[in-house]
């Protein structure tokens, strides 16, 4: 089985290595494996002549609204005590984990504010319009409840090593936890599946895709053509390696140390710029508001919110909030504490912090500033959020320039970490091993600064989104489980048998 698991993954790495724009390519080859789970995962289902959607978009979202109901509105009913929870008011430093609940939700949504983020909404609100924002806003409500049911099983099924050290994720709850249902068999097959398009995703989607989207903005910012980085951006490419390296190398709890600080402060200076061009504008927000609300029920704003967030923001990402993706539920289940659920409902945050503040407020941006361009590709997508900003703060490009480079590290540092996981869950958590995939993900980051990314994009997209398959699917087994455990967990909490420490 890891000879042929091997066999893949280095065929899948020779793809991406020595993938070529589709464009400069005189004769198409005959679809290859990945392409086939590509066109499969993406198939449109059509609702009518106009209106289409992926069917893996319409498995997130049904899992999500299921999971909102459910769960009971834990979304809605369990946000302030996410709050208290990530606050520290229910540590315990005796709990087994390596990071705190603030660490471990930092360094999960260093992986989901990214560039998503920047380019993503632009996308989605030129080709759905202002209503577009309203569908937006209601995938990260809704995709909150899906990352509860994930997160929680990521702890309650995670492997605490002698040394303290932690490894969870989908591949862990899916094995063991459908492997106590008596479907063993299905539970591996579902786990490897998800192991190998989890290590893929990080190669691509996480890592080149996010090294590619900087290198452009640095050299457009720098003086394009004339730039001293034109045709050299691998320089560039190699710069941002080496910190991956360096941070990457100590694993979980040095990953955690630099996203606690670079998290808050890329989301912080992101919203106050955005905040600024908000207040000088500040008669316009009314309208803006209007247009949002108008246009939420046009066909074309649906079609703009739902499959542009979820689908051409992720192109050039690591999609908006990867709720039902499973990814995140990896770094949770690092957290510190002896109560899933308690993480569970720290994670519920993410989509919150990520779609319904940061992406609204890209949006309103670019709506108030009239910077809404139909026309505009998926690759233009930080272009059209930098003009929006330029518009009404002529230095901001520079701004964004440092916030683009940080979100991408943030997102490559976190998903290197969600690949490693995978890589050792199918080969073994040697040392070896480790540091054989921190040296393939590093040099990744060098191709991904130089390499022409279209093809890249399409496969290494389709296999993040491809966790989602087998991930929902042990999601809605489990389901019952998470409930029983999620309402005696609020019981003990409403007694005061959780004790609270501060």
């Amino acid at each position: 089985m890891k000879k042929v698991t091997y066999s893949l993954l280095f065929t899948l790495i020779s793809m991406s290595a020595l993938a070529q724009d589709a464009e400069e390519v005189a004769v198409t080859p005959e679809p290859d494996i990945w392409t086939k789970i590509g066109d499969f995962i993406f198939t449109p289902v059509n609702f009518t002549d106009e209106i289409s959607m992926p069917f893996v978009i319409i498995w997130l979202l049904v899992g999500a609204i299921i999971f909102t109901v459910y769960m009971g509105f834990i979304n809605i009913r369990g946000f302030k005590h996410a709050i208290d929870v990530v606050r520290g008011r229910y540590d315990d430093p005796n709990d087994p984990g390596e990071v705190s609940h603030f660490q471990a939700l930092t360094a999960a949504l260093s992986g989901t504010v990214g560039l998503g983020n920047i380019a993503g909404v632009a996308i989605a609100v030129s080709l759905g319009g202002p209503g577009a924002t309203f569908w937006m806003i209601l995938a990260g409500i809704i995709g909150m409840s899906s990352k509860f049911v994930e997160c929680t099983l990521g702890v309650k099924y995670r492997n605490v090593h002698a040394d303290g050290s932690v490894s969870g994720g989908p591949m862990y709850y899916l094995s063991k936890g459908l492997g106590k249902r008596g479907w063993g068999r299905l539970g591996k097959v579902c786990a490897g599946i998800f192991a190998v398009f989890c290590i893929g995703g990080s190669f691509g989607g996480g890592n080149m895709s996010q090294i590619n989207q900087a290198t452009e903005q640095l050299v457009s910012v720098t003086g394009g053509e004339n730039s001293i980085l034109f045709g050299n951006e691998w320089m560039f490419g190699a710069l941002m390696g080496l910190v991956v390296a360096l941070i990457i190398i100590g694993g979980i709890k040095s990953i955690a140390k630099v996203t606690e600080k670079i998290v808050p402060f890329m989301v912080v200076i992101y919203i106050l710029s955005a905040l600024f061009i908000l207040f000088s504008n500040f008669s316009l927000i009314p309208e803006a508001f209007g247009s949002i609300i108008s246009g939420a029920l046009s066909p074309k704003s649906m079609a703009g919110g739902l499959v542009g967030v979820l689908i051409v923001g992720f192109q050039r990402a690591a999609f908006s909030n990867e709720a039902g993706v499973g990814s995140a539920s990896i770094a949770h289940s690092a957290a510190r504490t002896d109560e899933p659920i308690s993480e569970g409902i720290v994670a519920l945050l993410e989509p919150f912090i990520d779609t319904v503040v940061v992406c609204t407020m890209t949006a309103l941006v670019i709506i108030i500033t009239g910077s809404v361009d139909p026309t505009a590709s998926s690759a233009e997508g930080v272009s059209l959020t930098s003009r929006a900003f330029a518009s009404a703060i002529s230095w901001f490009p520079y701004v964004l320039l440092v916030a683009v480079i940080l979100f991408a590290l943030s997102t490559m540092i976190s998903w290197s970490y969600y690949g490693l996981k995978s890589w050792t869950y199918l080969f073994g958590e040697s040392h070896f091993n480790s540091i054989l995939y921190k040296t393939i993900f590093c040099v990744f980051v060098v191709i991904g600064s130089v390499l022409p990314l279209t093809s890249v994009f399409y496969f290494s997209d389709a296999m993040i989104f491809a966790m989602a398959i087998p991930n929902v699917l042990g999601l809605y087994i489990m389901a019952p489980e998470i409930r029983r455990d999620l309402n005696s967990y609020l019981s003990r909490v409403k007694s005061g048998e959780i004790k609270r420490f501060k």
